[in-house]
Parts: C-alpha cells; structure tokens; sequence
C-alpha cells in the first residue's frame, strides 16, 4: 500500500526519535571506560544506518510535501476569476511551451504575462520573465554556480582588477603583472552558440501546467548546467571555446606537481599568490577526495567525518569533470550569457515526439590565469 505524506511524517518521528536514542547510548558507551570497542563501534554503525534512513525519508517527505503544495496551489490558483502570480505565471509558461511544440502562435495574454517586450509577437525570443528564471537561479547540478561570476550583458567588456593606483608597480604578484602586460587589462566576452533540446510526448503536452512546467525547466536548467560545466572542464574543446577551459592547451593555467593529488593540492595552494590565496577555492572529482581520505585516514573513521574543508585546508567543490583539481580564486572565472535567448522547436524523426528547443549564446572568461593553479600527479 503507498505511503501518504501523513504516513512519512510519522516515519520520520519515529526515527527522528530512535535516532536520538542511538546518538546518546553511543555517547554514554563511549564515555564508559569499561566499554569495548566493538560495542562502541555497533552503536556508531546503528547511528549511522538510523541516519541515513532518516535522510531517505526526510527527502522523500520534502519531495511529497512540494508536490502537494503545488496541487493545493493550482486548486487555488484562481480565485474570483483572478489568478495568482505564481500560478499565472505558471500557466503562461505552460501555454507558451505547448504553442511552440504544436506550432501555433502564442496568445497575447501568455505574452504579456511572461514580460515579453516584443510587440510584433513574430520573432521567437524567450520572454524576459523565463530569460531571468533560467540564468539567474541558482543551478545546484552546477558547482560553479556557487563561486564563479556569472552576468547577462550583450558585448561584455570588463577590467581584469577591480582596482588601480597611480603607482605602476602596484600589482604584487610579479605573474599577474607580466600577464596583464602580454594580455591586457580588458576582458572581452564573446558570444557561442549551443542548444538545449527537451523531447516532449503528446502525454506530457497534455498534462497539468504545473506539470509540464516542471518537466521543461528542469531539462533546460539541466542543459545550461551541463554546457557551463562541460566548457570549463573539457579537454578536448571546440574550435573556438579553446579559452573557456580550465585545461587548456594554449595559454595554459600553471601546473603545479606533486607525489600525489593531495599534496599537488596543497603545493597549488601554497603557489599561489597570497591575494589570491585566501579566498581560494578546490574544483575536483570526488573519487579523487575519497581516495585522499582513505589514504589520510588510515583506518581511522574519525576523518570520515570531517568536512572538506578541515581536510584539505580550503572549500571543496565537487565535479566528475575535473580530471585534475583546479585550485585558486573563482571570482576570476566569468561566465556571461548574451540575454538574447531563442526558442524553437524541432521534430524527432524516428520517434515521432518533437522537441523544444533553446538557443543561447555563452561565454566564460577565466580573467586571469594567474589566479588559478592546476594540481596533478606526478
């Protein structure tokens, strides 16, 4: 028999309780001079098992929680004969999606709702209201979203350093100095097309907005997340994209070796200059983490449970696309995205299902090399 939200609840008091009985018997057998290790251990994996239990329903509620909120919000999404923000917003995007899959013209009224400045309704610009959602929120698939810039500004250009002295010798670090000097003080974002494509049955189209909604700006976010990620970590660019990553071929990041991967980390760190040392940050997979760990660790679960941070001496972020870690300042990584977004659609052939389409243009800038170091094994 299924669980209802009210079922999970309950579950969740339950070993919300059993897990704070755990916690404290390991506490009072730990304590205990008399106690065996074994019996300390036990306690430890029951706390652990009752945890991640716990995770498992706690996410499983959030997830049935959001659900039927968004079936009480669409129930009480108009009221009077007057729709909710929200829910008007919704329905707008759900109407413009099904007009452009189907091909017909999008009413005025889905156009208006989504802020759409184009008054002829001829060309297929995304509106203002969907353009803000998908490049400003934050994208948790991407790590980078929480520590590099990211803006929306057509023909970008922006100073290197965000300041200057009268003194020519002001710069401190000698690298950054003979870079700006070979590269100049201006960056210039340039503008690379890609697309994101969502597959979309009849079922789908036919579905509730929130529904429909849902299923398209997940895939969307997804597609924008997968390109910033696949462009800043890719080792083997497109023509053209060559300086977007990290691991580039030309022009390429200092590479910083050591006997293993985590003390290539901590050399990265000590390499780099102090202004950009401390707000510096690690890029990098975490298998390579948890290799680091079992080697630190030695038998010891104690590390286990430390955060990254307290291991390697810096914040981590994790992506299975940083072959190599990339350590150094990420407010010198600059993604820009021209706010220009199209919309189309397109029909798969041999299944029949047509696609959504976006077309947008990106560029990512890494301002300064020098900023940033490459850890790699010997």
């Amino acid at each position: 028999m299924a669980k209802t939200l009210f079922d999970v609840k309950n579950d969740l008091v339950t070993i919300g309780q059993a897990l704070a009985v755990a916690k404290q018997d390991k506490l009072a057998k730990a304590s205990d001079p008399n106690a065996s290790v074994e019996d300390i251990r036990a306690l430890e994996t029951k706390e652990q098992n009752l945890q991640a239990r716990f995770e498992i329903l706690q996410k499983e509620h959030d997830v049935m929680e959001a659900e039927q909120k968004a079936s009480l919000d669409k129930s009480r999404g108009v009221l009077d004969g007057v729709q909710e923000p929200k829910a008007k917003i919704t329905s707008a995007k759900a109407g413009l999606y099904r007009a452009a899959v189907r091909g017909q013209n999008v009413p005025d009224d889905v156009k208006a709702a989504l802020g759409d400045n184009n008054g002829s309704g001829g060309e297929k610009i995304l509106p203002s209201t969907m353009t803000t959602e998908l490049l400003h929120e934050p994208f948790v698939k991407n790590p980078l979203r929480d520590v590099s810039t990211f803006t929306t500004v057509t023909n970008l250009e922006i100073p290197k350093i965000d300041f200057q002295l009268d003194d020519d010798d002001f710069i401190g670090d000698e690298e950054t100095a003979k870079e700006i000097k070979a590269t100049g003080d201006v960056v210039t974002f340039g503008r690379h097309k890609f697309k994101v494509m969502v597959p979309l049955s009849e079922t789908i189209l036919a579905a509730t907005d929130t529904n429909l909604v849902q299923t398209v700006d997940r895939a969307l976010e997804s597609g924008l997340a997968a390109k910033e990620k696949k462009v800043a970590f890719t080792t083997t660019p497109k023509a053209g994209e060559e300086h977007m990553s990290f691991y580039r071929i030309t022009d390429p990041i200092k590479a910083v070796t050591g006997a293993d991967k985590y003390k290539a980390i901590k050399a990265a760190i000590a390499d780099l200059h102090e202004d950009y040392r401390e707000n510096a940050k690690i890029v990098m997979r975490y298998v390579d983490y948890t290799d680091i760990l079992e080697v630190l660790a030695n038998g010891n679960a104690t590390l286990y449970g430390a955060q990254p941070e307290q291991v390697l001496g810096k914040p981590v972020e994790f992506c299975d696309l940083a072959v190599d870690p990339v350590v150094g300042d990420f407010r010198f990584s600059h993604y820009n995205y021209d706010p220009t977004i199209i919309y189309d659609r397109d029909k798969n052939v041999r299944s029949g299902i047509w696609d959504f389409v976006l077309t947008a243009w990106i560029d990512h800038q890494i301002k300064l090399k020098s900023a940033f170091r490459i850890a790699k094994k010997q």
